[in-house]
């Protein structure tokens, strides 16, 4: 058997650990086939999402974490679909390389078959290309392709359900999650790195995978009317809040509502940041936003202090004249 058939094999053995009925391929097929099951819906929508780690890569290949880059590849997408409402069906996953390492490529996959079991996604297949010369000896990147569905009348559209005097929730993130390592990069030293924060490596704390907020919003969606979610990522909360807001309201975000976490006040200090490139870089400790009428505000952080999250109300949404048409406010 040829290495790289071996490493199919084994992958194989890892993957199919996340599929139902309804995979209908196996991983040498050229593509994944999937069987949606009618009787379960009225006018389904097929949702989905692409994304990769960006260069947070660097950093888990020089510390060889590489399960990291697989979970966190998945988060990415996942939470993507999660903003309008959407169920996971499948995951595909594309790695390149300049020359394939089996062992590096397995702790990848491993990396994705955990998170897709925790929310019952079929991790159905992918592509690993090896372009010698393209890449520097150790480098590798990754893309993520998840796909979901969803009730047409289900689905969460902030454009179209967002109101006046909404309540603009947020829910923590597990850290700097995958963007502004470019400038992390260009910040802190491979000594810098190394050293203790938070009793461990900084670059543990780097190193956190992307939180999955998929469980706990397809729990509050099932009995609260959510008007817009927005998934926190490069452009902070000012871009990604701005993306669901309808024309005529904007959103008002209280900047001190938000807890601190420590790792961004070190970002800043150590780099000598703007308050201005931090909060349009990093998410800043809030990795989704709820918007729902506050009639339902206390409900909403009822329901997630139940299942052991920590949410905070950092703002509101109002009638706006402004002519710039911003949608976002950050005071």
């Amino acid at each position: 058997m040829k290495k790289n058939d071996n490493l199919i094999c084994n992958i194989e053995k890892i993957i199919e650990k996340t599929y139902n009925k309804n995979v209908l391929s196996k991983l040498n097929d050229f593509s994944g086939l999937y069987k949606i099951i009618k009787s379960k819906f009225i006018d389904p929508i097929i949702v989905s999402s692409t994304d990769g780690v960006g260069t947070k890569i660097f950093l888990a290949i020089n510390y060889k974490k590489y399960e990291i880059i697989g979970k966190d590849c998945f988060a990415m997408c996942i939470n993507d679909i999660l903003c309008h409402g959407a169920t996971s069906l499948f995951f595909l996953d594309y790695i390149a390389c300049n020359k394939i390492n089996s062992y590096i490529i397995e702790k990848i996959i491993h990396g994705i078959t955990y998170s897709c079991k925790k929310t019952n996604t079929c991790f159905i297949g992918g592509e690993t290309a090896e372009m010698s010369g393209l890449y520097p000896n150790n480098g590798y990147d990754i893309a993520g392709f998840c796909v979901g569905i969803v009730e047409k009348n289900c689905i969460i559209n902030g454009k179209n359900l967002i109101k006046e005097n909404d309540i603009i929730i947020g829910i923590p993130s597990s850290g700097v999650h995958s963007n502004g390592f470019s400038i992390i990069r260009n910040i802190f030293s491979h000594k810098d790195l190394q050293k203790s924060f938070n009793k461990k490596p900084l670059y543990e704390s780097f190193l956190i995978p992307t939180k999955i907020y998929y469980n706990l919003i397809h729990i509050i969606i099932k009995k609260i009317p959510i008007h817009g979610i927005a998934h926190i990522t490069g452009g902070g909360i000012y871009q990604n809040l701005s993306r669901i807001i309808p024309k005529g309201l904007s959103a008002i975000v209280k900047k001190k509502n938000i807890p601190t976490q420590p790792i961004f006040s070190f970002i800043k200090e150590k780099g000598n940041l703007s308050d201005k490139v931090m909060w349009n870089t990093f998410n800043m400790g809030v990795g989704l936003i709820i918007i729902s009428s506050y009639i339902y505000k206390d409900k909403v952080l009822q329901e997630l202090i139940s299942i052991n999250e920590k949410p905070f109300i950092i703002g509101n949404i109002i009638k706006t004249n402004n002519k710039s048409n911003k949608k976002v406010f950050l005071e």
